[in-house]
């Protein structure tokens, strides 16, 4: 299968190239094209039109001998063979800067992946710039023209961009094949599909009319630009963040993490293949204080759209709260942040199940979830038990490169998370009990084994801050304070996104649930709290965990789209009084 449009060096060779297009792929005519201006439906299009009903794309397998784990293993040799030269992309034009940073394999840091070109402060105007001239046409489109953009995306994510996209996040993000899968690929074609159907059921919601007037809401655009920042850790969230508010009409300019530049490179190319106009998502990857500094004091700023740590989802708030004088228009402030995920167990609780939850919940892509379970509180009448199930799973977890499809696991994402992550495993030795694992080696890949903790303090940091890393850390409560410990789970963090609870005994679930009613904005029973999927668990927190707008549903649309009213009179009024004015 020929790669997706690239400029790539390989292994062997300094000298550029370009590989054939894929099928559906971008060239550099279409880059080059502009809007064709279209206000209505496609011509000879009359009704109502609906959106094909969505469905989540099922999970493949990668079964020895499946074709899809050969056209996986083709692509990761491939890419694993390139250099990538990624530039920024503004107003559907590539633009090399030669101020170069590096995109690498966190499993093995020495081998450089891409070189990505930084955007410097005129640049960022630039696409300001793009991004006004985009919505000019973009946002006076018929929403079902911008829906079949997204819908096109996600049948070429289906297929032919499948390999390539999950490649990118094995390679650039570490991620195994099926973390990859369900991420890169089920989950970002799952919104590209819920979306447009979310954003129908929007479009479909009209006010009371009768027979005198008739009343209308016209869901316009933000003026100005959405900021849509993305983490490393989701690119799924990567395709996401831009994409919501473009199919709402507004124009996006997309600053993705440093760490996962190549899957971000890769999807605006994929939407450029869909038949996305240019200047409609701007990539400006750079410093992220300058970028943030000239977008967030622009008067021209609608919308942010973030995901990321709660430090700086509040900095930038701070900033956009001492700028208000300055915007045309109120921005919307939409963020998904920081988490220290709990699972609870009753004494009733399934010990397997809460093991396998604990193990999968906690070191599935080594931690590096949002959703991750952080803290665990467990009975002292099954800990015994569950502890040495737990440690048995973590015994026989494969760790390496995620091309290697035995590994349940791989590196962290870079040096800083390293460091981080190592210091809190550090702590636990002197302040806690190291139960199993705690291991760090960073030679080549940044790879630190999953660790189980044991405090006897409910109030111990790595009980309370967010680690984002293999590490869980246990309280073992007596089985006679299950009230108390609901409290401690409710009050020991300042996040709510994710928890679960494990029982059997149907009053110890409904206590569980309404006393932590606000702790967790996905809250699960007898699951651990990962894997929310599009169009069955929409995902969000609130308190420190963000502002709770629930990606993948309409609740995070409306954020994008601001309502008009539109009241036409078939008879207006011709004498200005009224019948009470009339003489007795």
């Amino acid at each position: 299968m020929a790669a997706p449009v690239t400029t790539a060096t390989t292994a062997k060779s300094s000298a550029r190239t370009v590989p054939a297009p894929e099928r559906g792929a971008a060239t550099s005519e279409q880059a080059e094209r502009t809007i064709a201006p279209r206000s209505a439906p496609l011509a000879g299009f009359s009704g109502t039109r609906r959106v094909p009903p969505p469905v989540n794309e099922p999970v493949k397998s990668y079964a020895p001998g499946s074709p899809e784990r050969e056209a996986l293993k083709a692509r990761l040799k491939e890419m694993s063979n390139e250099r990538a030269d990624i530039p920024i992309i503004i107003g559907g034009k590539d633009i090399r800067t030669g101020a170069i940073a590096h995109a690498v394999m966190p499993h093995d840091h020495k081998h450089v992946l891409a070189d990505w070109h930084k955007a410097s402060t005129a640049h960022v105007l630039q696409a300001v710039d793009a991004a006004r001239a985009a919505r000019a046409e973009w946002s006076n489109w018929a929403w079902e023209d911008r829906a079949a953009v997204f819908l096109k995306a996600a049948e070429l994510l289906a297929t032919t961009w499948r390999a390539t996209l999950n490649a990118a996040t094995m390679l650039g993000q570490s991620k195994t094949v099926f973390q990859a899968e369900i991420d890169a690929a089920c989950e970002l074609i799952d919104f590209w599909r819920f979306n447009p159907a979310y954003a129908q059921q929007l479009y479909d919601e009209q006010p009371l009319s009768n027979n005198t007037m008739w009343n209308q809401l016209d869901y316009r655009a933000l003026e100005g630009f959405v900021y849509a920042v993305t983490p490393f850790n989701f690119t799924s969230i990567g395709g996401n963040l831009p994409t919501a508010p473009a199919l709402m009409g507004n124009a996006v300019i997309w600053k993705p993490a440093s760490t996962a530049m190549l899957s971000a490179y890769y999807i605006v190319r994929l939407l450029e293949a869909a038949g996305l106009p240019p200047g409609v998502i701007n990539l400006v990857p750079g410093d992220p204080s300058e970028i943030s500094n000239v977008l967030l004091s622009h008067r021209e700023l609608a919308g942010v759209h973030f995901t990321g740590s709660t430090g700086v989802f509040n900095s930038m708030w701070k900033t956009i709260g001492a700028n208000m004088s300055q915007y045309a228009t109120y921005p919307r402030i939409v963020g998904e942040t920081g988490g220290k995920d709990f699972i609870l167990a009753h004494p009733s609780a399934d010990r397997q199940a809460l093991a396998v939850a604990i193990a999968r919940g906690g070191f599935e892509y080594q931690g590096q979830k949002c959703s991750a379970a952080s803290r665990v509180y467990i009975p002292r009448s099954i800990w015994p038990d569950v502890r040495d199930r737990i440690v048995g799973m973590m015994d026989d977890m494969r760790m390496g490169d995620p091309t290697d499809f035995r590994n349940f696991l791989s590196a962290v994402i870079d040096e800083k998370a390293f460091k981080k992550i190592s210091g809190y495993v550090e702590d636990a030795r002197k302040n806690a009990t190291v139960v199993s694992g705690g291991v760090a080696k960073g030679d080549e890949g940044y790879y630190i084994r999953p660790t189980l903790v044991e405090s006897r303090e409910p109030g111990y940091r790595l009980l309370c801050e967010e680690i984002f890393g293999p590490v869980v850390t246990a309280y073992v409560y007596d089985d006679s304070k299950w009230n108390e410990t609901l409290e401690i789970i409710d009050t020991t963090s300042p996040y709510a996104l994710t928890g679960a609870v494990f029982a059997n005994d149907r009053a110890a679930v409904r206590e569980a649930a309404m006393a932590l009613r606000n702790a967790a904005g996905n809250f699960y029973v007898n699951d651990k709290p990962t894997g929310a999927v599009v169009g069955q668990q929409p995902f969000g927190g609130a308190r420190g965990s963000g502002t709770n707008d629930k990606a993948g549903s309409k609740l995070n649309l409306v954020r994008w789209t601001s309502a008009r009213a539109v009241k036409e009179t078939f008879s207006p009024p011709l004498d200005y009084t009224y019948p009470f004015m009339a003489e007795e």
